[in-house]
């Protein structure tokens, strides 16, 4: 555990070996993860089509809910950091704390094995669960979160354009074009423009998370 939560920063400073950091246990960490989620989503809602079920998948290990996860462990108060990362922030940089979540889970799972791990996990996304069993997740309102994070980055309002419609008037699919800043940053599909419009604003979310790190 100590090793999970140790920044390669810290080993650097600390004269620390070479695998006294937590970036390979980042990577065990990430795949137990996906894996451990992948597996509850499959036993749980086998009522979920496969679509579906990769969709939900994407945003409970994406780095935007990682990041609000290790902030419910306020996970950035035991890191172990160097000087320059103490004093640029290090404790509350998202991907920081993401990469520390993911060696977390892999210590667990060396520690304690693979049902201690699944135990973590589910008590960490158990906010989650609760929300896809109730249809509250299928509601969560990505547009919003977009536009919330657009403004934090100072980022002018996200720009939504239908670009194709296709299929019978009873059964139409609608592909929606995300600008920011004038630049395409994404393309969201779906049954109806509303729909396409949240596909978008997800993948965008996804796509500044992934920059950010």
């Amino acid at each position: 555990m100590e090793r999970a939560l140790t920044h390669r920063s810290a080993a650097n400073e600390r004269g620390l070996s070479s695998n006294a950091d937590n970036e390979q246990l980042e990577f065990l960490g990430d795949s137990i993860l996906s894996f451990v989620v992948s597996e509850s989503l499959f036993r749980r809602f086998s009522q979920l089509t496969e679509g579906e079920l990769s969709k939900i998948r994407a945003h409970l290990v994406s780095a935007a809910n990682l990041f609000r996860i290790a902030g419910e462990l306020n996970l950035g108060a035991f890191l172990r950091l160097g000087k320059g990362e103490e004093k640029t922030g290090g404790r509350k940089k998202q991907a920081l704390l993401v990469d520390a979540l993911e060696a977390v889970v892999a210590a667990v799972y060396l520690d304690a094995g693979i049902e201690k791990a699944r135990r973590f996990v589910a008590r960490c996304f158990e906010n989650d669960f609760n929300a896809i069993e109730s249809g509250s997740f299928f509601s969560m309102d990505f547009k919003s979160q977009l536009q919330e994070r657009l403004q934090a980055l100072r980022f002018p309002p996200a720009e939504y354009r239908i670009i194709r419609e296709t299929g019978p008037d009873h059964q139409k699919h609608f592909s929606v074009e995300l600008k920011v800043n004038g630049n395409k940053l994404t393309e969201g599909h779906g049954e109806t423009k509303k729909s396409a419009e949240q596909e978008a604003a997800r993948l965008a979310l996804k796509c500044l998370s992934l920059q950010a790190t």
